[in-house]
């Protein structure tokens, strides 16, 4: 039918995705329900923005980079790592991040950093927050090879423009100089303008034998811990205590280990 061609070639052109893929369906369904023209074009426009909405929160979580467990909502509190139901939901209305606080999330390996970082930057994507999650060797990288190659600038343009960025086991494995002087200027540049978080298994006070730069540390700390909520995270590897197996008479034997 002609009019349906006009109405996708109109719809493509004001980049109403949901008319231009289906008018035919929205024209059906208001011969079946008889809408008024005000709620007829209210539902058009409605649906739109629904669209749109949803199809920049998928976007923004694949840049995010998210690794695969990241819903809160599953958080297993029978495991026992120092952070109480209460905290939990505290950290999740996200208020520490209008503020600009950042979050150290500190223990040891296992212990649920990754996944506790992760899921708070899904809860701030779906708040509608520029939010991204890395680890500190993609950081590292990305800072390497910023001047080099367009994306890796682009990456990095990205990240300074974030309300919030998780970035995952920093200082566990040593960075060069020009590096830390990178990694340092970046949070300078995000300091009271955004929220960070830290996972990590160091002591801030370790950080400067990872640096190899005492100065470079205290600096790059004070700056993290002046508006911060240190959480210390503890307990045996949750990983470790939900080994699995191929071969189900062995489950309890790796229970056991």
């Amino acid at each position: 039918m002609e009019q349906i061609k006009q109405i996708k070639a109109h719809a493509e052109t004001l980049r109403l995705t949901n008319l231009k893929r289906a008018p035919e369906e929205i024209i059906h369904q208001a011969q079946l329900d008889k809408p008024s023209y005000m709620d007829f074009i209210m539902g058009i426009l409605q649906t739109e923005v629904n669209y749109r909405k949803s199809a920049d929160l998928e976007r923004r979580i694949r840049l995010a980079k998210l690794p695969k467990h990241n819903d809160l909502d599953t958080y297993d509190f029978n495991v026992s790592n120092g952070i109480l139901k209460a905290e939990l939901a505290q950290l999740r209305e996200l208020l520490w991040l209008e503020q600009n606080y950042n979050l150290i999330l500190m223990g040891p390996s296992g212990t649920g950093k990754t996944y506790l970082g992760a899921g708070l930057i899904h809860d701030a994507l779906i708040a509608g927050y520029r939010a991204y999650f890395l680890s500190m060797e993609e950081l590292t990288n990305i800072l390497k090879m910023k001047d080099i190659t367009v994306s890796a600038m682009n990456a990095y343009n990205r990240l300074l423009k974030a309300h919030v960025l998780a970035i995952d086991d920093i200082m566990l494995f040593p960075i060069n100089k020009a590096q830390a002087v990178a990694f340092f200027n970046m949070i300078n540049h995000l300091h009271e303008q955004a929220s960070i978080i830290i996972t990590t298994n160091k002591s801030p006070k370790q950080w400067a034998e990872t640096l190899e730069d005492e100065v470079l540390a205290t600096a790059l700390l004070d700056r993290l811990l002046y508006r911060c909520e240190v959480v210390k995270l503890k307990g045996a590897s949750y990983r470790m205590e939900n080994r699995k197996t191929i071969f189900p008479e062995k489950t309890q034997e790796i229970k056991q280990v």
